[in-house]
């Protein structure tokens, strides 16, 4: 027994007996225990490992308006060609809205910063952040920076992904809809790509806990309910919700050449 143990270190008691079984010897697994124990022999105990955990700034709560709670988390795919994808994606909870897809070989805490401040200066300042305890989310730098600006961290539990089943809710669309049926062969592409499909899960998918409507519909009967509640305590007139006819000849609702550029902005 000695010598088995010593010839493989790293093997428990049960796997030590079973190859001295296989020598020709008659002995128990209890008694392999026991006299590896007295002997000093026995495999150390793996200690669980202690993850670092970030600390909420603020309560547990869940989105009741648009901007009151965004969400963030990573994605990792491969190109064709073997090359790392990293995956940036931020959503409103409240409309569903994905705010950004931002594809990458890498993204450290730095450019986190940098994505979400300008998602900032485009849509505003959430009230709160959700995330895991993910090292870039972590950061005290990026924390300090949420802090300064008034935005307040939720942080979920480590391994409780439930806990944040919005963004996980639309990983799964992303790896499904898209990364599963879509051949990457470059960065380029990839971020051409899932940009598209960006546009698409806001503006045409219909959604069902929104009651078959787009995100986009949905943010936008919002801010028309505020501008009805507006008009009500002013005296005004309620304006149409009806969109002009000039937007059967704007080319751009066609095209929208906006998502081929949001997709090349990343390069900067």
């Amino acid at each position: 027994m000695r010598r088995k143990s010593n010839e493989h270190p790293e093997l428990g008691y049960a796997k030590i007996t079973r190859l001295l079984k296989q020598e020709g010897w008659q002995v128990g697994a209890r008694n392999v225990q026991r006299l590896r124990r007295e002997l000093g022999l026995a495999v150390p105990a793996k200690k669980p490992k202690r993850r670092r955990q970030g600390v909420s700034t603020g309560l547990p709560t869940k989105g009741k308006h648009r901007g009151h709670v965004w969400t963030w988390d990573f994605v990792h795919d491969t190109t064709k060609r073997g090359g790392k994808l990293r995956m940036l994606n931020i959503i409103d909870e409240y409309t569903r809205e994905c705010l950004c897809i931002h594809v990458d070989r890498e993204i450290n805490a730095g450019k986190v910063k940098k994505i979400f401040s300008k998602l900032i200066d485009e849509h505003g300042a959430p009230e709160h952040i959700r995330s895991d305890n993910g090292s870039e989310f972590i950061e005290r730098g990026l924390r300090e920076w949420l802090s300064e600006n008034e935005i307040k961290t939720l942080y979920i539990e480590a391994g409780c992904p439930w806990q944040n089943g919005y963004i996980e809710s639309f990983n799964a669309r992303l790896r499904e809809e898209c990364l599963n049926r879509e051949e990457l062969w470059t960065l380029t592409e990839a971020r051409v790509v899932i940009e598209d499909w960006r546009w698409k899960y806001n503006h045409v998918r219909p959604h069902r806990s929104l009651g078959y409507i787009t995100p986009n519909e949905y943010a936008q009967d919002e801010v028309g309910e505020e501008a009805q509640g507006q008009c009500r305590a002013l005296g005004r007139a309620t304006p149409s919700q009806r969109p002009s006819i000039d937007l059967l000849y704007d080319i751009e609702q066609i095209i929208n050449p906006s998502r081929l550029t949001n997709a090349l902005d990343q390069f900067g």
